[in-house]
């Protein structure tokens, strides 16, 4: 049975990008990945390379932030001003061990039963296997009213359901969905990466205005400026800079 978006907390969108847009992210992200710099802590994982700034780094990462098929699930779950709050790279080496289950809009939120606070996405840039260390995530998790106590996890972890699919499939689901990284017991490095959204009030993830300053921004669509911070909140004066609307900061913006 195909995943089902209200049910179980997450969709599938395969072939949503074509080999050709793989083989340039792999070209934009290879100074990166050169397999020197390990997570920091079990969460990023001591042996999973992460690439974070990717607006900066790999500009091919536009189109998939912008997919008509992501933008579609935004518009079910957030306000129409929403933010991009994080994208970045996850490429797990054997013998990495399996994150801790959680959610991605967690952070400084209220706890459960809450309003969806963020849409996250998982983009397969390799195959993503039961064994590489595929995104797992627990059916209608989504949906749950408690954050489930310390001890109760261990009865709960086997309800995790790996996220086996081909390179160029994207998974999205709401942030209060609990997912984790998988291990990657194969033989094989594992390429993904997450982009998530949030809502327009919230704190950002990724600090968007530092990390695309306008000389950058300014490369990038009018949407991808105004999901960076370019933007006021709809209907109000929220997000100005010096009394006027930030757009403004963009060279060009206005020609």
């Amino acid at each position: 049975m195909a995943p089902d978006l209200e049910r179980d907390g997450y969709t599938i969108v395969r072939d949503a990008i074509a080999p050709t847009t793989i083989a340039r992210l792999r070209e934009e992200l290879a100074p990166y990945l050169q397999g020197e710099l390990m997570g920091r802590n079990d969460f990023e994982g001591t042996r999973s390379e992460r690439v974070y700034g990717l607006l900066q780094k790999a500009p091919t990462v536009a189109e998939l932030i912008e997919h008509p098929a992501v933008l579609a699930v935004n518009e079910r779950f957030l306000h129409p001003s929403y933010l991009l709050s994080a994208a970045l790279v996850v490429h797990i080496h054997p013998g990495e061990t399996p994150q801790g289950f959680h959610q991605d809009d967690a952070l400084g939120a209220p706890p459960p039963p809450r309003p969806v606070q963020g849409v996250s996405t998982i983009w397969a840039l390799d195959d993503f296997t039961a064994a590489n260390g595929a995104t797992e995530v627990i059916p209608g998790s989504h949906r749950w009213e408690q954050i489930p106590k310390p001890e109760e996890w261990p009865a709960l972890e086997p309800q995790g359901v790996a996220l086996e699919m081909p390179a160029g499939s994207v998974a999205i689901f709401p942030g209060t969905l609990y997912h984790r990284s998988g291990a990657n017991v194969s033989q094989s490095p594992r390429l993904g990466m997450t982009i998530q959204y949030c809502q327009p009030w919230l704190r950002q993830l990724e600090n968007m205005m530092l990390g695309v300053p306008p000389e950058l921004a300014a490369r990038y669509s009018p949407r991808i400026q105004e999901m960076c911070g370019y933007s006021l909140i709809e209907g109000t004066f929220v997000g100005y800079v010096d009394g006027r609307h930030p757009r403004k900061l963009i060279p060009d913006a206005n020609s």
